[in-house]
């Protein structure tokens, strides 16, 4: 059976065809072409015309038209459309003319590193010429790092040993930083948040080194589709930049489909698991002969899912090995074969995080499905992408969960197929983050008074630096004068740099991980249960004051749950706006939590099965928020008892808390979500939403800016789920928000988009409002 006749029999299946919530078909579309740029070096259009590429896409022609007219540039095009040409050619091109040219690329994970060196070898060998290319990281040998340092001439790393590898040790550096011509930053959409605004001051502190050098080079950035590249790129690298997504790549016919599991509890609005679905869809394909790839959102639903496909090849009388596992984790030559297997044909699938989501060259798969929705339009696209290259037919297949976030895509299939992806956000002037890499920077190189990084406050930041001993002024220049290595201190994934180290007391004491400061009072708290790579550790004691969770392993029914008491106080008002039944504001918020009991949760019944107190103390961080705040008169306009306005804005704050992550491209854990009765701030219902991030990253004026969309999604989540009165997937579980919470919710969100109008002043009950 082919993909033509598995799509056919697909839809003509009651058990698969009843569980569709849409059904989309993408037509293929034809390639457009472009002859060689006439700056382009003829050994080099020999070669790749003796690899079958005779022209350029669009896209591929228009770029290296930048790089030689000297532009930044930012290609934005799908995967699979040929994007790694867009900057190897016009590199390759400049140290032909040059040998002494250099160029840095930037790759967010260790994986891409590899696979882009690969490539590079594979065109720099067919031109038969000189260039040398190294990867540079952790794995790198001690050996071979002062030859990559004094010839390398494309140097392959990742932001993390930019950070602290590289940049703090410049002075060995020299050659490179000397003669840097061109800095390569791939897949541009995953730097966002707090992430993002590391990676925008790291290249603060590139920049500076390389002018200190005498260079200025060009900046290069590739990039899924999202809804402000080139705003992102020029904020990451605080220049002008064009934007190139004039895609040319020719796309083949693509089926995409919405599958939603069918509901096994309509009280609990749980529906049949995501897992088990995707391995019974993967099966189907893998039986049809289809190479197919399954995208599991952690490492754990991994390996679940490997141990039943490669259950479902025994009984098909295959080889298990013909389906795989990838994940972090794995060694690297492991990762190498089974990419290298995927190419070639001899493995018929794998079962990946989203690790395989970016541009690792895996070749051409048919299909692709995913169990749970990845969390972001992007990251959909881009796993959709890994099935389906140029002109061959190809199916995506998402499968739902009973997470809101998931439903809501389910019943709003336009949001995801009309309008742009995410947009990505940063905040490089996070004070927090800044200061961390002003302390870099003066590591690296003396500040003169009158210089600026990032903003005009650089010198009074330096004067504080310099009142607590970390630098010293000398004439004219800051110098760093602290015994400490800053960089080694200072993570690119985490706001704050203190931390808690979490440490194996099984055997030897082992640091097997870490987590930010805040965090640790409701994962490491003594007697949790913390779960690392599926195994289960039991923390024996949490040293506050060291900052370090001791831990040792165990094999338990049941995790812990920790459940905080929270207070938020408005510290200054920025911005605010006059909207129906109230204001949207964005400020500066003080959160104050502490962390209160725990809950035993049994694993598979999810049955309480114990609990505890926790003795921590209180922690308070300042951070950025909105909110949403209504008028006084509201439970008299909607005839509201004072328990039901409560139960309404619980059951809103839940609904905000899956349907804001959408909106702002980020992970749901990097805002939270505070409904109060009555805000010591205004005496008004309040519903905030604040940045887990200290000093915040910008989500917070996002959300600000586009309170009405928050709303509308909210009211549509809601009115989507088919539960009659709140379940887990759309405003919370009964017990939480009350019998009345969903009407509530509908009611408060009806008046917050002016849905309802009081025209005689008159109480409006919410038995009114249409729960449709």
């Amino acid at each position: 059976m082919n993909l033509d006749q598995l799509i056919d029999y697909l839809r003509s299946t009651p058990s698969f065809s009843k569980n569709v919530a849409h059904w989309q078909i993408i037509e293929p579309s034809d390639g457009i072409y472009e002859e060689f740029p006439e700056g382009i070096n003829k050994k080099i259009v020999s070669v790749l015309k003796e690899r079958g590429i005779t022209k350029l896409y669009s896209h591929q022609a228009n770029s290296i038209n930048a790089a030689l007219n000297n532009e930044n540039y930012v290609v934005v095009t799908p995967t699979a459309s040929g994007k790694t040409l867009c900057y190897n050619l016009p590199i390759i091109q400049s140290i032909m003319d040059n040998p002494e040219h250099r160029a840095l690329y930037l790759f967010p994970t260790k994986a891409l590193s590899q696979d882009q060196v690969a490539e590079l070898h594979e065109m720099v060998k067919a031109l038969e010429i000189d260039i040398k290319t190294y990867t540079f990281d952790g794995d790198t040998p001690v050996s071979a790092r002062k030859a990559i340092r004094m010839v390398g001439h494309i140097v392959v790393t990742n932001p993390d040993m930019l950070h602290q590898g590289v940049l703090p040790h410049h002075t060995k550096w020299v050659k490179l930083f000397e003669n840097l011509k061109y800095i390569v930053i791939d897949e541009v959409h995953t730097y966002r948040g707090v992430f993002g605004s590391h990676l925008a001051n790291l290249i603060r502190r590139l920049r500076r080194i390389c002018k200190f050098y005498g260079s200025n080079p060009q900046f290069i950035g590739c990039s899924a589709t999202i809804a402000n590249p080139r705003e992102l790129f020029e904020k990451l690298i605080e220049a002008p930049a064009t934007l190139i997504d004039n895609n040319g790549a020719p796309r083949g016919r693509k089926h995409f489909i919405f599958y939603n599991p069918p509901v096994v509890n309509a009280e609990l609005g749980i529906r049949k698991s995501s897992v088990k679905e995707a391995q019974y869809i993967a099966s189907k394909l893998l039986q049809a002969g289809v190479q197919t790839i399954v995208f599991a959102r952690s490492r754990m639903r991994v390996e679940i899912l490997l141990t039943y496909l490669r259950e479902t090849m025994k009984h098909l009388h295959k080889s298990p090995q013909l389906i795989r596992g990838y994940r972090g984790g794995y060694l690297p030559k492991q990762r190498r074969a089974i990419e290298r297997g995927l190419r070639d044909g001899t493995i018929q699938g794998v079962v990946s995080t989203n690790a395989l989501e970016l541009g690792i060259d895996i070749g051409q798969l048919s299909a692709a499905v995913m169990a749970g929705y990845p969390g972001t339009i992007a990251s959909t696209w881009q796993q959709a992408g890994r099935a389906g290259r140029r002109e061959s037919l190809s199916i995506a297949i998402l499968v739902s969960s009973s997470a809101p976030l998931d439903q809501y895509m389910m019943n709003n299939p336009q949001y995801f197929f009309e309008r742009p992806a995410e947009t990505g956000v940063i905040d490089p002037n996070n004070l927090i983050i800044l200061l961390s890499h002003l302390k870099c920077a003066a590591f690296e190189l003396p500040f003169r008074v009158d210089e600026q990084f990032g903003i005009d406050a650089t010198d009074e930041l330096l004067k504080y630096l310099e009142e607590h001993h970390v630098v010293h002024k000398a004439g004219d220049q800051y110098h760093w004068s602290d015994e400490t290595y800053p960089a080694e201190t200072i993570s690119l994934r985490r706001a704050a740099p203190d931390n808690v180290v979490i440490i194996d007391t099984t055997n030897d004491d082992t640091v097997i991980g870490e987590t930010d400061l805040f965090g640790a009072p409701m994962m490491v708290h003594d007697e949790a249960i913390y779960i690392h790579e599926s195994q289960q550790y039991h923390v024996d004691k949490l040293d506050w004051d060291r900052r370090k969770a001791y831990v040792h392993q165990v094999s338990v029914d049941y995790y812990t749950d920790a459940e905080s008491k929270t207070d938020i106080r408005v510290i200054e008002q920025f911005e605010e706006a006059p909207v129906p039944l109230g204001r949207r504001s964005f400020g500066e918020v003080s959160v104050t939590t502490l962390a209160t009991l725990f809950k035993k949760i049994k694993f598979g019944t999810h049955e309480n099965v114990g609990a505890g107190k926790i003795h921590l103390p209180e922690i308070t961080m300042h951070t950025a928020a909105y909110w949403w705040e209504m008028d006084s008169d509201v439970k008299q306009i909607l005839a509201l008892t004072e328990s039901t306005l409560s139960d309404g804005l619980k059951a809103v704050a839940n609904v905000f808390s899956n349907v804001a992550p959408l909106w702002v491209m980020t992970d749901p854990m990097d805002l939270r979500v505070i409904p109060m009765l009555r805000s010591p701030f205004s005496s008004k219902p309040t519903i905030y939403i604040y940045e887990f991030t200290p000093g915040g990253v910008g989500y917070s004026r996002k959300l600000f800016g586009i309170h009405t969309q928050l709303l509308a999604a909210a009211r549509d989540l809601i009115r989507s789920c088919q539960c009659k009165t709140g379940c887990p997937s759309c405003v919370g579980p009964i017990l939480e928000v009350g019998k009345n919470g969903k009407k509530s919710a509908l009611s408060l969100l009806a008046l917050g988009l002016d849905e309802v109008q009081n025209t005689n002043g008159e109480s409006i009950s919410i038995t009114d409002i249409s729960l449709n």
